[in-house]
């Protein structure tokens, strides 16, 4: 089982349409694999937006603790406001803990002679497995001002792995989050390839480096593929240069399309709502190229009884 995730240094630059393409490509392409899909982008999960599924299983996600301050043991010492940097614990008494600045470092629960605070874990957002007609699907979502600090992620691409392990699945496609920091680490961990999408903008040139170094950091090979390219020629050269420099294959240029956003209107994949459109062919050349990299074999068609 081979795991294929699209990363991006930024948000915006086109990778859950392509990870949707990618997942109708996988199950209706003329070069068909088995593949199960995983959304790790779970501040903004948008894949199932495109994919409908069905949902399975829900299950909650505990995050972090929360300094929980018992009042009837509380004697009002002060010492455990005194140890809290993060101004936590509210003035007056008996004490208080302010949830949104509490930070979790159990920093007061050893201070207190009293031992009247203790650690309550906090259910920060949910994973769930669905059936989409693409193939499973596990994605989640955080609860408003929860933090993802990897953990979420971790849980979802583990999930989604066990899953096409049981179930002999060839491919695991990975809609990872955007930028460098601990969820895009989380997602990159055991890809056997990244596809980085870039877009041809000044901002975008810079963090398709970030996000290169990144995957070279943890030694993960990396395919780029420009979207949009057409919208602004020389940052688009600019890209292809970088790539040439550094001997990184560029495995597709896709063209500004409004064929795109149709079928997101629409709730489909590019490829399933205009397998023509000048995106969708280029779209479909890259899903070609990643099959190659990845030395995946194409489900042989069976033949027709007659």
């Amino acid at each position: 089982m081979k795991q294929l995730v699209i990363l991006s240094g930024k948000g915006g630059t086109g990778k859950t349409s392509l990870a949707a393409a990618f997942a109708h490509l996988a199950h209706e392409g003329s070069i068909p694999v088995r593949a199960v899909l995983a959304d790790a982008d779970v501040d903004a999960a948008n894949l199932e937006l495109v994919l409908h599924p069905e949902l399975m299983e829900t299950h909650d996600f505990t995050g972090g603790s929360l300094a929980v301050i018992d009042p009837q043991l509380c004697q009002g010492c002060g010492d455990c406001e005194r140890a809290c940097r993060f101004d936590a614990i509210l003035p007056g008494l008996p004490y208080q803990v302010d949830a949104i600045a509490c930070e979790g470092c159990a920093a007061c629960v050893y201070q207190c002679p009293e031992e009247a605070i203790r650690m309550e874990p906090q259910t920060a957002g949910q994973w769930r497995r669905s059936e989409s007609r693409y193939g499973p699907l596990f994605h989640a979502d955080l609860k408003p001002a929860q933090e993802n600090s990897g953990k979420l992620v971790t849980l979802v691409k583990q999930q989604a792995r066990l899953a096409a392990l049981d179930g002999d699945y060839p491919l695991l496609i990975v809609d990872g989050p955007p930028g460098i920091g601990c969820p895009v680490i989380s997602a990159l961990s055991g890809a056997d390839l990244a596809l980085i999408v870039a877009e041809p903008t000044a901002a975008g040139v810079h963090d398709m480096q970030r996000i290169l170094e990144t995957a070279a950091h943890f030694r993960i090979p990396a395919l780029v593929c420009v979207n949009k390219a057409d919208l602004y020629p020389e940052a688009a050269r600019q890209i292809e240069a970088f790539c040439r420099e550094r001997g990184l294959e560029l495995v597709g240029s896709i063209p500004f399309d409004e064929t795109v956003t149709l079928a997101m209107m629409n709730g489909e994949p590019v490829t399933a709502f205009n397998p023509e459109s000048p995106a969708s062919r280029e779209i479909i050349a890259v899903w070609q190229n990643m099959l190659a990299a990845l030395a995946i074999q194409p489900i042989p068609k069976v033949k027709e009884m007659t």
